[in-house]
């Protein structure tokens, strides 16, 4: 006899709002119920959002630096090393001159720089991600044209609350959002 599997704990509960600053404010009021993890989800950027939300992930600015300085360091190191390895003085210059290393020192620091950004960008964020538990929202794909979203997730302290608090939000509906097995 198959094994049958433990049911999933729900992705979270999630409500719709017509309007950003509706959004906004019950995000803010989400916050200060003490909800600490909250999504939120729009068709274009929102004023004041991220701030309401209290996203504040550096760590693909730190990512980019540290690629931008091992970038660097790597065109920087090859030439002083293939330079000091294999000597060809002319005119009685310096094996190592600064101002001829410049050039590839400058071109792989930005490449570095790039390079751990996006990648960073894409293992930070999980992506690519084929399927996520609010793709099977009935009208979540207004989240693309004219509705907003916002998800208590199930892996807040609070989240036993959650679905009453956003009721009283008057939203225009409420939603459990379901845990999903898709492909990841």
């Amino acid at each position: 006899m198959p094994e049958r599997k433990a049911p999933l704990p729900p992705f979270g509960v999630m409500a719709e709002f017509d309007d950003a600053d509706r959004l906004v404010d019950a995000v803010k009021r989400a916050r200060n119920a003490g909800f600490r993890r909250l999504d939120a989800y729009t068709p274009f950027p929102v004023a004041d959002l991220t701030e309401a939300l209290g996203l504040q992930d550096n760590r693909v600015p730190w990512l980019t630096l540290a690629g931008g300085v091992m970038g660097a360091a790597a065109g920087f190191g090859l030439q002083v090393w293939s330079n000091l390895d294999y000597p060809i003085p002319v005119g009685g210059r310096p094996l190592v001159a600064l101002p001829a290393t410049l050039l590839i020192t400058f071109e792989l620091t930005v490449l570095g720089a790039v390079l751990s950004a996006i990648l960073g960008m894409l293992v930070l964020n999980r992506l690519p991600r084929l399927h996520h538990p609010v793709f099977g929202v009935p009208d979540f794909h207004l989240a693309s044209t004219d509705k907003f979203f916002l998800v208590i997730l199930g892996e807040d302290a609070r989240f036993g609350e959650a679905a009453r608090f956003l009721s009283d939000l008057a939203p225009v509906r409420v939603v459990d959002v379901p845990q999903t097995e898709g492909p990841e």
